[in-house]
C-alpha cells in the first residue's frame, strides 16, 4: 500500500481550490461581460434606429409623394441611411411593412447595408417569409400590443447573416393611429464573440500566474510552518515506537511554534516521557509481580504439605479428602489423624477473607485445632480452648468456620461441634444422602469465653459421610445462580457403590461443570468418608 503524503494532497486540495474560485471568477466576468456587451450593442443599434426614423418622410409611406420627387426623396432616405449605417457600424437598416394577418410575411420598403459588408440587399416591395416564430412574436408586440422596442440576438450557425442583434422600433405615418411599418436596425457581433475570447485568454493567463505564485509562496509557507514540522514529529514518533528511548533532544526544542504544531510537538515529548516512566514502572511491577508469584507457589506448596497426606490404614473405615483453592494460597484446610488407636478426628474448616492473610490464619487455625485435639477432650472442649487462643493474637479480625468431629472407630459413635460451618451430609446403608442438621455455634474466633455446643449420632457399617465448605454450594455460575445443596445431595446420589476417592472426583466435576467459564469465586475443599465398622 502506498503511503500517502500529507503535503501532496494539501497542495492539491488547494490547488483545486483555487482553481475552482478561478473558473468561478472567469465565468462571472464571462458572463457579466457579455451581458454589458450586449446591452451596449443594442442602445448603440437602438439609437441608430431612432436616428434613422426621425430622417424618414411621412408622406414617402403613405403615398403622398410620387414621381421624380419621390425618387429623389427615396434615393436621399437610402443615401442619409447608408452614412448613417457607416458611421454607426450597422449592418443593415431597413423599413418593413408586416403582414398583420399572422406576420407570416414582411414587405419591404428601404433596405440598406454597411459599405463593408457582402450580404444581398432587399429592394423596395420585395416580399420575405418571416425568418422565425421569434420575429413574428416581435412583430405582433409593436403592432398589437404598443411595445417601443424589441430585441433579438441571433446566434452564429441561425442565421445566414451570422451572430447578429436587430432592434426594431415602431414608424407610424402622419395622422395614423396604429403602426404599420416597423425600422429595424442590424448589427453584427463578431466583434464581441472576438472580445469574449480574448477575454478569456486573459484572465487564464492571468489566473494561472496568479496560481503559480500564490502555489510558490504558499508551498514555501506551508513547508516551513507545516510540513517540515510534521515530518519531524512523524519522525520522531516512528523511531520512538521502533526504539523505545528517549530522544536525543525533545522535539520542543525543534519546534518552537505556539500553535497546534507546537503544541502537537510538546504532547508527544510529554508522551514519550510519561511512556518511558510507564515502562520502567511496568517492568519493576512486572519483576515484583514475578518474585510474589513464585513466593506465592512456594507457599502455596508449603501450605499443601501442611495437609495430610497419608491416609489411616484401617479396615474400619475408608476417607478421602481434597482442597481446590481459588487463588494461590487457601484460607480452607482439611485435617484428619488419630487421636488414639480408637478414635478419629476429622476437621474441615473455612478462614474468612482469601489470599496470604488467610492462609496464615489457615496454619494457625489448623496447627492449635491439631494439637489440641491430641491433648483429649470433647470437640466442644476443643473448640472453647483454640477460640480462646485465636482470640488473644487476632489483630486482622479473621474468623474460622469449623467442623470438627471424633469418631469412636469402634462402635462408629460420632461426636461432633459445628462452629458456623455448613451442615454435613450423611448416607446411611441402602438409603440416600441427606443433610446432617444439628445445634450450631458461632465461627471461632468471633468473640472470647464464647461457649460451643456439640451433637452425637451413630455410623452404621456402610454409612457414607461428606463434609464441604461453602465454596461447594455458594459456587456461581456465569448466571449469577448457586449451586446450593440441593444439586450437591442429587450429584452425590449418583455416587453410590463409588469409592471415597471417586466420590470427590464426581463432586468436582459436577460443580465444574455447573459454574463453566464463570471464575472460581471461593475455595471449595471436601472430605469423604465410607464407614464398614469392625466386621
Amino acid at each position: 500500500m502506498l503511503r500517502r503524503n500529507i503535503a501532496v494532497e494539501i497542495v492539491a486540495v488547494f490547488v483545486v481550490v483555487i482553481a475552482l474560485l478561478a473558473v468561478f471568477v472567469c465565468v462571472k466576468g464571462y458572463d457579466e461581460f457579455t451581458t454589458s456587451a450586449e446591452t451596449q450593442y443594442e442602445d448603440c443599434a437602438y439609437n441608430t434606429a431612432r436616428t434613422a426614423a426621425t430622417m424618414i418622410v411621412s408622406e414617402l409611406l403613405t403615398g403622398g409623394i410620387a414621381g421624380a420627387e419621390f425618387q429623389m426623396r427615396f434615393k436621399m432616405l437610402n443615401d442619409e441611411w447608408e452614412r448613417l449605417a457607416n458611421t454607426q457600424d450597422a449592418t443593415f437598416i431597413y423599413l418593413i411593412r408586416p403582414d398583420k394577418t399572422d406576420y407570416n410575411h414582411i414587405t419591404f420598403f428601404l433596405s440598406v447595408m454597411n459599405s463593408s459588408e457582402n450580404y444581398d440587399r432587399y429592394p423596395s416591395g420585395y416580399v420575405r417569409k418571416t425568418s422565425s416564430e421569434e420575429y413574428r412574436q416581435a412583430y405582433r408586440e409593436i403592432c398589437e400590443n404598443g411595445k417601443k422596442m424589441a430585441t433579438i440576438f441571433r446566434d452564429k450557425g441561425d442565421s445566414e447573416t451570422g451572430h447578429h442583434i436587430t432592434v426594431m422600433i415602431p414608424v407610424k405615418t402622419k395622422g395614423s393611429q396604429t403602426v404599420d411599418w416597423i425600422l429595424c436596425v442590424q448589427r453584427q457581433m463578431e466583434r464581441l464573440n472576438f472580445y469574449r475570447k480574448s477575454y478569456v485568454r486573459h484572465v487564464a493567463i492571468a489566473a494561472a500566474a496568479v496560481l503559480g505564485f500564490v502555489l510558490v509562496v504558499y508551498g514555501i509557507y506551508l513547508g516551513r510552518v507545516l510540513i517540515v514540522p510534521l515530518k519531524r514529529i512523524a519522525a520522531e514518533a516512528m523511531r520512538f515506537a521502533g526504539e523505545h528511548t528517549k530522544p536525543e533532544s525533545p522535539l520542543g526544542h525543534h519546534i518552537t511554534a505556539n500553535n497546534e504544531i507546537g503544541m502537537l510537538a510538546r504532547t508527544v515529548d510529554t508522551m514519550e516521557s510519561q511512556l518511558l516512566s510507564y515502562v520502567d514502572s511496568i517492568t519493576r511491577i512486572t519483576k515484583e509481580r514475578a518474585q510474589i508469584k513464585a513466593e506465592l507457589n512456594i507457599a502455596a506448596e508449603i501450605q499443601l504439605g501442611m495437609l495430610p497426606r497419608e491416609y489411616p490404614q484401617r479396615k474400619e473405615f475408608e476417607l478421602f479428602a481434597s482442597m481446590t483453592p481459588a487463588k494461590e494460597v487457601s484460607g480452607d484446610f482439611y485435617d484428619f489423624f488419630m487421636v488414639d488407636d480408637d478414635h478419629l478426628a476429622l476437621v474441615i474448616a473455612d478462614v474468612s477473607g482469601k489470599g496470604i492473610p488467610a492462609a496464615l490464619f489457615m496454619t494457625t487455625s489448623k496447627a492449635l485445632i491439631r494439637t489440641r485435639t491430641k491433648m483429649g477432650g470433647s470437640p466442644a472442649e476443643i473448640l472453647a480452648d483454640v477460640n480462646r487462643q485465636l482470640c488473644e493474637t487476632n489483630e486482622g479480625e479473621l474468623f474460622v468456620t469449623v467442623w470438627l468431629g471424633i469418631l469412636e472407630v469402634s462402635t462408629g459413635k460420632v461426636t461432633a461441634s459445628n462452629a458456623g460451618h455448613e451442615y454435613p451430609a450423611i448416607m446411611r446403608a441402602g438409603g440416600h444422602y441427606e443433610l446432617l442438621k444439628g445445634k450450631n455455634s458461632p465461627a471461632v474466633a468471633i468473640m472470647e469465653g464464647m461457649k460451643f455446643t456439640q451433637n452425637e449420632f451413630v455410623l452404621n457399617p456402610g454409612d457414607n459421610l461428606f463434609i464441604y465448605t461453602d465454596g461447594v454450594a455458594e459456587a456461581t455460575s456465569i448466571h449469577d445462580e448457586l449451586y446450593g445443596t440441593d444439586r450437591m445431595l442429587e450429584a452425590l446420589g449418583t455416587t453410590e457403590g463409588m469409592s471415597v476417592e471417586d466420590v470427590l472426583a464426581v463432586m468436582k466435576k459436577s460443580v465444574e461443570d455447573f459454574t463453566g467459564e464463570a471464575p472460581q469465586f471461593d475455595d471449595f475443599t471436601m472430605l469423604a468418608l465410607q464407614y464398614h465398622g469392625k466386621e
